[in-house]
């Protein structure tokens, strides 16, 4: 992660010298203990910039203890949340542990969900985010076209003053999406996450979690991750999505080996899966079993995100008994699952 930015520190110098400044005209224009216009507004502005300036200066959530814990992230994505924690909650009943990371989904333009990340930090957990570009393409993002748009949602991401995991257009090396290999070169990838990095760094936005988030290379195995690198600068965590089905990889190493090797060769930066499930079936028990023995036996992972939606399949871990019962056997393992407010 890059160094913090000194511009919120930067508004609240400014506040208070604005402060010093309209104190010093009411003092030259009259009695400083008058009731008149002049000292009336002096005392009630002075009250103001104090608490302005307060609040200006109150420290930015700090992610670094959060980039690699000692324990690991246990997280989900359910609908509805995390505007609402209700389904949070459920889930945490069915699987006996509150997850700490909430993953959510936002299109390119929609607005950042201040208190959703509120809500997440309140319950203990850091808020994920897949940042979705369906449109306009990723070059125009890159050449500076949307860059109010950027500044108004780091803005907000700021003023949340919560921990938040933004990984911007996840599984760029498929062609699934509109910002994927069909449609959109290396280079323009590359140029607009630095673009909106650098201008979150900018606005102060230093509470965020970089998370480039490939697809696992298995279904796209002639697309290489290295061109879609944005650099060791631009990056705190490398989010690997890849799911388990009945047809596809069925250990751990199979599944994430081949991505997490190739990645290997140009950072070292610490995996999360950042989206996983298993396909209902016959494995489905043992995919779970896999899935929390490959994440605890490597130290280069930190995590995972379960994706508990139904979409294509029933993902939802409560769609077998026998998964979710092995779930929350390994989930109750205190290595699992941590308050990200106590790091």
């Amino acid at each position: 992660m890059t160094r913090p930015h000194s511009h919120p520190l930067r508004r609240a110098a400014a506040v208070l010298v604005t402060a010093a400044l309209f104190a010093l005209t009411a003092c030259t224009a009259g009695s400083s203990g008058s009731s008149g216009s002049g000292g009336s507004g002096g005392d009630t502005t002075s009250s103001s910039d104090g608490q302005s300036a307060q609040g200006a200066q109150e420290p930015a959530f700090d992610v670094t203890p959060l980039l690699d814990p000692k324990k690991k992230y246990l997280g989900v994505a359910v609908d509805g949340a995390p505007s609402s924690m209700n389904p949070v909650d459920h889930y945490a009943e069915l699987i006996g542990k509150k997850p700490n990371i909430v993953a959510s989904y936002s299109s390119w333009g929609d607005g950042f969900n201040v208190q959703g990340a509120k809500n997440a930090l309140q319950s203990g957990a850091l808020l994920y985010v897949s940042w979705e570009p369906f449109k306009p393409s990723v070059a125009k993002i890159a050449d500076g076209s949307q860059d109010a748009y950027i500044k108004s949602f780091a803005d907000d991401v700021r003023e949340a003053n919560a921990p938040v995991a933004l990984s911007f257009g996840h599984e760029m090396n498929g062609g699934w999406y509109p910002w994927g290999t069909k449609t959109t070169k290396p280079a323009d990838f590359v140029k607009a996450w630095r673009h909106i990095h650098d201008l979150f760094q900018e606005e102060g936005a230093t509470n965020v979690i970089w998370t480039w988030s490939p697809n696992v290379i298995n279904p796209v195995p002639s697309v290489k991750l290295k061109p879609y690198w944005p650099g060791d600068a631009y990056v705190d965590w490398v989010g690997v999505v890849g799911y388990w089905t009945t047809t596809g990889a069925s250990t751990f190493d199979t599944l994430y080996g081949p991505t997490t090797k190739q990645i290997r060769h140009f950072t070292k930066k610490p995996f999360i899966i950042s989206e996983t499930a298993s396909e209902p079936g016959q494995r489905r028990r043992a995919d779970v079993r896999n899935l929390f023995k490959g994440v605890e036996d490597d130290p280069d992972f930190l995590g995972f995100v379960w994706f508990n939606i139904t979409k294509r399949a029933d993902w939802r871990v409560q769609a077998s008994p026998l998964a979710l019962a092995e779930f929350k056997r390994l989930a109750a393992d205190a290595d699992f699952g941590f308050d990200v407010r106590k790091q």
